[in-house]
């Protein structure tokens, strides 16, 4: 089936949504913006959050610095988010087809291949989490522990994310939605029943670190949170009538997306500053780890909040991963596309969770390392729109023989210069494949330098898209518009 014929219809929420990359048809458009709201909270509410505080301070900064730090990078990332959610508004299609507008419909594949190694990474950590807190929370009430509970507890997770992914659009909106009101009431009994447990003297007596730290805190909060989510923000708006509130689109995306993190990291950073030995365990099983300063009865509530929050996340994933496949040409329909991420989901999560010894390390060292090239995408993806004051032309996005061509290799370029000098400005320890990164440090104190662990190649990326693909590619949009 080509592209641009893929049958479109109304989707309910029990059935499976038969729209696939195509431009959304002017009479199934609907909504409005603060619908926005529900998918991206149930998305962000996870209690993942909560151990970015331990690895905020690892940064080696006081309290209010990684406070700072948190929510400027919650903030500014999610804010990414929101403008690009602006496109599906604008667009009516899914995030890596409006993205062939700014490198040609064959050219666009670059990003897409990126973008679908973040969302299929990204399943595989959230269903890795859930499935070892389920299997935490099951051995300190003395049930089942092992392989017998792990392999449960993975089956449970697995199929519930596989089959809100195959559904589609209306089945995310409404499981989000429940997501959001069982994870906020749950969040707060957890706060509640834990906040006894913080020492503001000693949380107030951690010494403060240099900008540099402070500055890498941020960073990691950007490529943690908002920065991964930018590349399938569109999937979510592309049902919007475009005459829709397009502040409305950017302020609900952010304001869904921001709140919840916030509130987490800042209690996270309370309760890593207060017990250190949290703080160790959190690097182990980071989900896990929060449920030892937790009374029995809780546990189980407990379970849920971290599955449901971990699942709201990875629902999103495997619905835009499965699109990402499509986008790059694959000849099937999207619930098949989603089923196949979902068994890669599957292979992933049995690798992390029975074969590798540590997952944390690697984790953090993937985001970084496909951060950088994904921070170019989304300047460049920014630019384009800001240019793109007419719109999109809906079939020149299925068209290499259209306005927007094959391949456009200035953003191709612009690509690979990001990339190669944001991973010369990131130093990234974190895993063996890592290592080499951090080559242009040198000028400023080398990889144990003041500057080391800023990771400024990430904010570098993103200027060299948005200003490279601004200076050398606005001709370009004029001339198509």
């Amino acid at each position: 089936m080509s592209e641009s014929a893929q049958v479109t219809g109304e989707s309910k929420a029990t059935s499976i949504e038969v729209n696939g990359i195509n431009v959304i048809a002017e009479e199934e458009r609907k909504g409005r913006p603060r619908d926005l709201f529900m998918p991206w909270f149930a998305a962000n509410i996870s209690v993942l959050a909560i151990p970015y505080g331990v690895w905020f301070l690892g940064f080696g900064i006081s309290f209010w610095q990684a406070t700072i730090a948190g929510v400027i990078g919650v903030i500014a990332s999610f804010l990414l988010v929101g403008f690009s959610s602006l496109a599906g508004k604008v667009g009516s299609a899914p995030t890596m087809i409006l993205s062939r507008a700014a490198f040609g419909v064959r050219g666009n594949a670059v990003p897409s291949v990126i973008g679908y190694l973040i969302l299929v990474g990204w399943e595989i950590v959230l269903v890795t989490l859930a499935t070892l807190a389920t299997n935490t929370v099951l051995g300190r009430l003395g049930w089942a522990t092992g392989n017998l509970s792990l392999i449960i507890s993975f089956l449970v997770i697995a199929a519930i994310i596989m089959a809100a992914g195959i559904l589609g659009f209306d089945a995310i909106m409404k499981v989000q939605t429940w997501i959001t009101w069982a994870t906020a009431v749950l969040t707060v009994i957890y706060i509640a029943l834990t906040v006894s447990h913080i020492d503001l003297a000693a949380v107030m007596a951690i010494e403060a670190g240099s900008f540099q730290a402070v500055l890498g805190a941020l960073v990691l909060a950007m490529t943690g949170f908002g920065l991964s989510w930018a590349n399938s923000a569109s999937d979510y708006s592309r049902y919007l009538p475009r005459s829709a509130s397009s502040r409305g689109v950017v302020g609900w995306t952010t304001f869904g997306a921001s709140v919840a993190p916030i509130v987490l990291v800042i209690y996270g950073l309370l309760l890593s500053g207060s017990d250190p030995a949290l703080s160790e365990a959190v690097n182990t099983d980071p989900i896990g780890a929060l449920t030892a300063i937790l009374p029995l009865w809780f546990l189980i509530p407990f379970a849920i909040v971290a599955i449901l929050g971990l699942v709201g996340g990875a629902v999103l994933d495997i619905y835009s991963s499965g699109l990402t496949l499509l986008a790059l040409g694959l000849p099937v329909k999207r619930w098949q596309a989603a089923a196949l991420d979902g068994v890669l989901m599957i292979v992933g999560t049995v690798y992390a969770v029975w074969v590798a010894s540590n997952f944390i390390g690697p984790f953090q060292g993937f985001l970084i390392t496909l951060g950088v090239p994904l921070a170019v995408w989304v300047g460049i993806f920014l630019a384009d729109l800001m240019l793109r004051r007419q719109g999109y032309h809906d079939t020149a996005l299925f068209d290499a023989s259209g306005p927007y061509g094959s391949v456009n290799w200035a953003s191709i370029t612009l690509m690979v210069v990001g990339s190669v000098v944001g991973w010369g400005l990131v130093t990234n320890t974190m895993a063996d494949f890592t290592l080499w990164q951090g080559y242009l440090l040198g000028p400023l104190g080398g990889k144990e330098g003041a500057w080391a662990y800023a990771n400024l190649g990430v904010l570098v990326a993103i200027l060299i898209g948005f200003l490279g693909y601004w200076a050398l590619c606005g001709r370009r949009v004029r001339d198509q518009a």
